[in-house]
């Protein structure tokens, strides 16, 4: 009896911790938040404006500094307060793109459809040459060294006018499922059980070696020790510029590549390498459709004669600059000196124009404060929107912000304000509608989100998932124990179709999608900011153990040891 007592009197206390922090759903206001996004809503006008007017937005490129002006004005015409952006870096070189050309010459002519790859350098008007099949891969540390030596023994003396084909062809698989879906009622079942526990596998830390598996290569890297990747990738990154200047030295004219997810006229690709000045910029490097891609080599198999002329020109910086985020403000009343932030992504990648990653979600970000603001609704706490830069080069932009502002996550060492902030809230999975939200293992929010959420049960916003989910913005924050957290949402095209592609356009994305994200996104801050308490926090993380090579695993790493 006394044991069943003390249970029920600790669940009474945590329902009673629990309603205290999440307050009084408030009704009428979700009522005005929805009526404002739905009937007047601008969050595709914002869409519009980010990727036809200002996509793509390359970290440190002229275009993304253009958007930040832009949302700035924005933020500015709507009232809010504090309106500024803060500088990190230095980051790398500025990079635009200005024109781009290519074509099969011999043995017929044909367009071939391609962009670019960002950082690439240019070419010195229209160069053509003959491709040679010369695939290589750098994904993997010790077989990339096997063939930077292989290429350049094999190689030499060779590639004088040559275009470089750096992977291999591949069959077109026919496409007898849908491109874009919707999370089924099983799916999101799923998604809101825990994960079943299983034992840690071990690794060798020693021999920088990276499963080539993706998810064991995802469980690696997440429990990789501090500073392991950092040095496996810097590793990479030198063979990347060793081979880059042996193809230069050797005249090669170009690198075409084609990623295997394509076809059907897609192309996936992000960038040419490194971006940072203290190295020569990328040889020329273009990525074009898989189909196109596949006619060359099966032409270099027959022994045909094939030519190819192509002209890239980019304007790039010759010093690494400091890129910028976003920040504004609507400052709170009673409990102004705490802060909900919400937030996502302004940058992009270079081959369509940044529409489901990431203007999509800072679309959002930026109605729900307008929303907010529009509607002049009570906030306790001071309501803060950030649009990170750098994002898809490692959350760069949020991890400096959340260094220079709340802490360390390396060394642990916190500085006052995290404690002042109660939440961050982020939208980077494309223009799907919200569905729910990943706790990232904080368990005591479940009965908050589940009594905000509520009222968008018929909006399709049925689940709170346990699970972490990774590669956002919000993981700067919790890397820091702040509570951060990236909504739930419907995958429509964004793995299959958009990300990192030529098809990443204002076409792919769902207004009405938008729309509800953007009321969802209203509200939750709406809450969070006048919540009697802040958003429950997990313990603080441990710092991490700092790994540090030795000389002789990184000799060994440098000769492609497993």
């Amino acid at each position: 009896m006394n044991i069943v007592r003390a249970v029920l009197s600790l669940g009474l206390a945590v329902t009673m911790v629990a309603s205290a922090q999440e307050g009084t759903v408030d009704l009428n206001a979700i009522h005005r938040i929805k009526a404002e996004a739905f009937k007047k809503g601008e969050v595709v006008n914002h869409l519009a404006a980010l990727t036809d007017q200002y996509g793509p937005r390359l970290t440190a490129s002229p275009n993304y500094e253009a958007a930040a002006e832009w949302t700035q004005a924005r933020f500015r015409q709507w009232g809010l307060a504090n309106i500024h952006t803060e500088k990190w870096g230095p980051f790398g070189r500025g990079w635009a793109l200005k024109h781009y050309s290519a074509h099969l010459v011999t043995p017929q002519y044909a367009p071939l459809v391609g962009f670019p790859l960002a950082w690439s350098s240019s070419t010195n008007g229209p160069v053509t040459g003959e491709p040679v099949l010369i695939p290589f891969r750098d994904s993997d540390l010790a077989r990339f060294r096997t063939d930077v030596e292989r290429i350049k023994k094999q190689y030499a003396g060779k590639l004088k006018g040559k275009i470089v084909l750096s992977t291999a062809s591949r069959d077109s698989a026919l496409l007898v499922n849908p491109l874009a879906k919707r999370m089924t009622d099983a799916e999101l079942a799923a998604e809101s059980s825990a994960l079943t526990p299983t034992p840690a596998k071990v690794y060798d830390y020693s021999k920088l070696a990276v499963p080539e598996d993706r998810e064991e290569r995802g469980s690696f890297m997440r429990g990789a020790p501090s500073g392991f990747m950092e040095a496996y990738n810097e590793k990479r990154k030198a063979l990347r510029v060793e081979l880059n200047e042996f193809f230069r030295k050797e005249g090669v004219l170009g690198i075409f590549n084609t990623d295997p997810r394509g076809d059907g006229g897609t192309v996936f690709s992000e960038s040419a390498g490194w971006y940072e000045a203290k190295f020569p910029s990328p040889l020329p490097s273009v990525a074009i459709t898989m189909e196109h891609y596949n006619r060359i080599t099966r032409l270099l198999k027959l022994k045909v004669p094939v030519t190819v002329e192509f002209e890239v020109k980019a304007e790039i910086s010759d010093k690494d600059k400091e890129p910028v985020n976003v920040v504004a403000e609507i400052p709170g009343g009673s409990k102004s000196d705490e802060v909900v932030i919400l937030g996502a992504h302004l940058d992009s990648w270079t081959g369509g124009t940044g529409a489901t990653d990431n203007a999509a979600g800072s679309s959002v970000a930026m109605e729900a404060v307008r929303i907010l603001k529009a509607l002049n609704l009570k906030l306790d706490r001071t309501v803060r929107v950030v649009l990170w830069s750098g994002e898809e080069q490692g959350l760069l932009g949020s991890k400096a912000y959340v260094k220079q502002h709340f802490g360390d996550p390396v060394t642990m060492k916190i500085a006052a304000p995290q404690e002042k902030v109660s939440a961050y809230f982020n939208l980077d999975n494309g223009s799907g509608k919200i569905r729910g939200v990943y706790l990232q293992g904080n368990d005591a929010a479940r009965p908050v989100f589940e009594k905000w959420l509520a009222p968008f049960r018929d909006l399709g916003v049925t689940t709170i998932s346990p699970r972490n989910t990774g590669g956002t913005d919000h993981l700067s924050f919790d890397a820091v124990g702040i509570p951060g957290f990236q909504f739930i949402q419907d995958p429509l095209e964004y793995m299959s179709r958009t990300h990192h592609s030529n098809m990443d356009t204002f076409d792919h994305a769902q207004p009405s999608d938008l729309m509800q994200a953007a009321a969802i996104m209203a509200a939750v801050v709406y809450h969070a900011a006048n919540a009697p308490a802040k958003m429950p926090r997990k313990p603080l993380p441990e710092a991490p153990v700092k790994w540090v090579p030795s000389a002789e695993a990184a000799s060994d790493a440098g000769n492609g040891a497993q």
